[in-house]
């Protein structure tokens, strides 16, 4: 296993690191598979866990707290927050009123005194930044948290939080928690320089594109992966932008099987080989799963295969753009592209 220095806080964590929202009801994962996939993840040198509270409403952050019991102070543990949690309208974003509430449910689930990053799981427009960085920082001079960090910012608002940090004196996001993969490169363009010019350390999500870069997903094949099962749509060759995901994983496939790798290896390779990057989420269903994804954890790909990758997918590529999280508002929204009308 590598190891990385988290951003500039002299943390350090494995380039693989385990991630949890498969633990419970999305992944169909039981307690004693999360227990014995904790078990052998630790005992590959993994020593980061991440989770959220929405994952299975909680259910997942229950899951890690007992599978870590009585190893706490060998994990560096990371959870998220802002999402809804139920139909209350105040049980979600990034108010202190809900961090503060947030903080301590996950606190209660996870059956620790604190966790050592707490993200912002999605920027929250309907907040501003003093209001999120104030609560952020009294909670770790609480010493409820060590660290904070975003997930999925746009990068514009990653630099819009560091200059808010400056300039009212709150502690700033050290990380970002971006989706990054072979099929999604958007963020090369924008996020990962920011990343690199702030000195934020980078945990990437999804680097195995839903299960496209597993190796299960190939043309002619059914596919019969669990994230296919409840996200159909990503699947459907009928759409332009699966069909380019189908053409793109076969020539990766020769990519992968001449210079003897699996898909997983070349796809975490290539994640863990920039180096804005600091580690790669992993989300094994079962021990089985996770295995083949640890065989990835020393892949050190060699230049003549990430020119390779360059020319299926060129660098600031999204072959499905349309699926990114992070995606300012007014593109999604014409009505916020718009001047009002006036009279």
């Amino acid at each position: 296993m590598q190891y990385r220095t988290l951003g500039r806080t002299g943390v350090q964590v494995s380039s693989l690191a385990l991630g949890a929202m498969n633990f419970g009801a999305i992944g169909r994962t039981t307690q004693d598979e999360a227990t014995a996939i904790v078990d052998a993840a630790l005992d590959a040198g993994v020593n980061l866990i991440d989770t959220a509270d929405m994952y299975g409403a909680g259910e997942s952050e229950e899951m890690v707290g007992k599978a870590i019991a009585g190893r706490r102070d060998d994990i560096v543990l990371a959870t998220k927050a802002t999402m809804p949690m139920g139909d209350e309208r105040n049980h979600q974003g990034s108010s202190r009123r809900w961090l503060v509430t947030a903080l301590d449910d996950s606190l209660r689930r996870l059956g620790v005194d604190h966790v050592d990053l707490y993200q912002v799981h999605r920027w929250d427009p309907r907040t501003g930044d003093e209001e999120t960085l104030s609560a952020l920082t009294d909670l770790q001079r609480a010493g409820k948290i060590r660290y904070f960090g975003s997930s999925t910012f746009p990068a514009y608002r990653v630099v819009q939080a560091q200059w808010a940090a400056r300039e009212h004196r709150l502690s700033r996001y050290v990380t970002e928690q971006p989706s990054y993969s072979i099929l999604q490169r958007g963020i090369e363009a924008h996020v990962l320089p920011v990343a690199e010019e702030y000195g934020l350390g980078v945990l990437v999500w999804s680097p195995l594109a839903s299960g496209w870069l597993s190796g299960a997903v190939r043309k002619g094949r059914e596919v019969t992966t669990n994230r296919s099962a409840f996200m159909p749509e990503r699947f459907d060759t009928a759409l332009p932008a699966n069909q380019a995901r189908y053409d793109a994983v076969e020539r990766l496939a020769g990519i992968a099987d001449e210079a003897g790798l699996t898909m997983i290896q070349l796809a975490l390779g290539f994640v863990t080989a920039h180096p804005a990057a600091t580690s790669a989420l992993i989300g094994p269903r079962t021990p089985d799963h996770l295995h083949a994804q640890l065989a990835a954890a020393d892949t050190v790909l060699p230049a003549d295969v990430l020119d390779a990758i360059d020319t299926v997918v060129a660098p600031g590529t999204d072959l499905a753009a349309h699926e990114k999280f992070d995606t300012p508002p007014a593109l999604l929204d014409p009505s916020l592209r718009r001047r009002p009308t006036t009279r």
